[in-house]
């Protein structure tokens, strides 16, 4: 919301562009929406690039005027395969309400790192730091949280001015002067910016942390899933336990749905280290989402924690084994 309206909005209208809006996203005639507004730039929200790429390839693909578009937090593979398909780069950024456009990281500049979850290098207004648990900074390849400020003598210039009546949580999330962003990077050699997941989101299973993240990008390239959300749920011995929801493509019967639930872990377990695949797959209509089309995260951990045992809900945990 923060960027529409202060950065898509806002920055065409500055530049003296043309906006075209839609009243909302309509997967089978976006494309057509695009080429006959001459539109050169396109903004989607993440969900829309995984949506397109379902639709069946079509001679048009191609027929658009269009540049780039800007589409935050697409998973890393199905980056590859919508370039190659429409022929229009994705621009990865970050940015949150809370930072508004001055601590904005892009990755608008080659090499953009396409099929990784690379977000850009900071620009000379941001200053940024990635930080374990105690706060002490990371080495490069180590994820941590990442930290911001603005550069210069006031590190709050252009930041929000604080939470709604909530000066506790305001100071709280600037401690040290740095905000802390809850989110989990990486950053490579080079100082580009690696998303990894929201630290809320870290599944934390017998001591290893798990990217939430990381594994629903995995699940969804499963041939039979259409969409998947992953969660912890508790588990008496190892702390946090990986479960999954999803929503096939095609219809399972109850009496299939071990045996689906099965051959897709199986299948993970070549994708994936033994202790981030699911120990329980459960079948779902649908993933609970926000209206900007993101999972809901705090509703999907609160279904999380009743699944396990209810019939729709598959315990795999007898085959995640360490392989020797």
């Amino acid at each position: 919301h923060m960027n529409a309206l202060a950065c898509t909005a806002g920055g065409i209208m500055a530049a003296g562009g043309t906006i075209v809006p839609l009243d909302r996203f309509h997967p089978k005639s976006w494309w057509r929406s695009v080429a006959e507004s001459g539109a050169t730039l396109v903004h989607g929200l993440g969900v829309i690039p995984a949506i397109l790429l379902q639709l069946p390839p079509r001679t048009d693909d191609r027929a658009h005027q269009a540049r780039a578009i800007f589409s935050p937090g697409v998973d890393a593979a199905q980056k590859t395969a919508f370039e190659a398909r429409f022929g229009l780069p994705i621009l990865e950024g970050w940015a949150m309400t809370e930072t508004g456009a001055a601590a904005c990281i892009k990755a608008t500049h080659e090499p953009r790192q396409v099929g990784t979850n690379c977000f850009g290098k900071p620009g000379s207004g941001v200053e940024v730091r990635l930080v374990d648990d105690a706060g002490q900074d990371v080495d490069d390849g180590v994820p941590g949280e990442l930290l911001v400020r603005a550069a210069g003598p006031d590190p709050r210039r252009h930041f929000f001015s604080g939470y709604l009546k909530d000066e506790t949580a305001t100071e709280q999330a600037w401690s040290g002067g740095w905000f802390h962003t809850g989110d989990v990077v990486t950053r490579d050699g080079t100082g580009s910016l690696h998303f990894v997941d929201r630290r809320k989101n870290v599944i934390r299973r017998s001591g290893e942390n798990i990217a939430a993240v990381e594994v629903e990008s995995v699940l969804a390239q499963h041939p039979a899933i259409r969409s998947v959300a992953v969660s912890p749920t508790p588990d008496a011995v190892r702390g946090d336990e990986v479960l999954a929801c999803v929503v096939t493509r095609e219809p399972v019967v109850p009496e299939q749905r071990a045996e689906v639930a099965r051959a897709i872990v199986s299948w993970a377990l070549t994708q994936l280290a033994y202790y981030k695949v699911p120990g329980y797959v459960a079948f779902v209509d649908a993933v609970p989402l926000t209206a900007s089309q993101k999972i809901q995260r705090g509703r999907l951990r609160e279904i999380a924690q009743s699944l396990p045992g209810t019939a729709s809900c598959i315990d795999t945990r007898d085959l995640k084994r360490r392989a020797h």
